[in-house]
């Protein structure tokens, strides 16, 4: 296959095509408020998954206009007879049409050492792994394109992002009401939409949420959404191409809406250290808007000192990005952080 994107040096200094909303800052602080008027009604039930050695909590938190949102929450079982030190914890969100799966199905953070909190993703667990968390918005069942992409995609208010970033940012909150967490030490990641979702929770926890100290985003999606429409090939993107392809009245309101939600604009918000991944012949996530969430992160941080970042780069890899080897590189990574 061959290169399907910039060339390597302009890649490297790309910073995305997205309009900034002079209100962005306001609209999301009013949308967080909003949230938090719902008691985050956090309960944590333990579940057996006949795993010796970890721990699971079925998790149940109050998300975007107080509906339940499902989650697992793993730990490392206790030793007998020791006290266990509050643990730092690793907030995992999941690819686009995931759900959170079964209770033993991912518990890698936890075989780490942390906790792991997965995030249901409201209305998805479609395809991939299975999920418990409906979409009850009433925009929900509006005209739109099979698919998220456009759900309520004609009015800043009501499209399906802005409840899932609310999720995600009420997630970490979650997590942090567990007594086994310490709360100071939160880590937000995930791969494609997680990645997108990790990038938006670190940018709207930014003098919102205490206790986030990272962002691991791999090949992340929700980003530069003119670029993406212009090239991406597989995936969600084209779900808006094909939407406004047939309502050609709505393509103002489309991009009107965007913006809000491009996580190139939420990137930059970011005060915590990140480790990104891009994979440069991804036709899902197009190498170009990947950087372009890279190269915003964290330069409108509010101290005095630039943001430490890093990203990796697979050469010839589509949107499988780093797979397996990039886990381990995160591993490491995130071992150093903490140490």
């Amino acid at each position: 296959m061959p290169a399907i994107d910039l060339p390597l040096h302009e890649l490297r200094s790309y910073r995305g095509s997205s309009p900034l909303p002079d209100d962005l800052e306001a609209f999301w602080d009013g949308t967080i408020a909003e949230a938090r008027k719902h008691p985050l009604a956090v309960r944590f039930e333990r579940v057996e998954t006949y795993l010796p050695l970890i721990e699971t909590f079925d998790v149940t938190f109050a998300g975007y206009g107080g509906d339940p949102i499902k989650a697992w929450l793993h730990l490392p079982a206790a030793q007998p007879g020791q006290q266990r030190e509050p643990l730092p914890a690793v907030v995992h969100y999941l690819g686009y049409s995931g759900g959170r799966g079964l209770a033993h199905q991912n518990t890698l953070w936890a075989q780490a050492g942390y906790a792991m909190l997965i995030m249901d993703s409201r209305g998805q667990g479609y395809g991939g792994q299975v999920g418990e968390t409906p979409d009850p918005h009433p925009s929900a069942g509006e005209t739109a394109y099979p698919g998220l992409m456009t759900r309520g995609i004609l009015d800043r208010n009501t499209y399906y992002h802005r409840r899932l970033f609310t999720d995600a940012v009420r997630a970490i909150e979650a997590v942090q009401a567990h007594p086994a967490v310490d709360a100071s030490r939160v880590v937000v990641q995930g791969v494609s939409q997680g990645g997108g979702l990790a990038v938006a929770a670190a940018g709207l926890a930014a003098g919102r949420v205490d206790g986030v100290i990272a962002c691991l985003p791999d090949v992340n999606f929700l980003a530069d959404y003119p670029r993406a429409l212009d090239i991406a090939t597989t995936g969600p993107y084209p779900e808006l191409e094909h939407y406004l392809k047939r309502h050609r009245e709505h393509v103002d309101a489309a991009f009107t809406t965007l913006p809000y939600f491009d996580v190139v604009n939420l990137a930059r918000f970011a005060q915590v250290p990140a480790y990104f991944s891009v994979a440069l012949r991804d036709t899902t996530c197009p190498p170009s808007t990947v950087y372009a969430t890279y190269n915003r992160y964290g330069e409108a941080s509010r101290g005095n000192l630039p943001v430490e970042k890093a990203i990796e780069e697979y050469a010839f890899n589509n949107h499988e990005g780093g797979g397996e080897h990039h886990v381990v590189r995160q591993l490491a990574w995130l071992r150093k952080l903490l140490s």
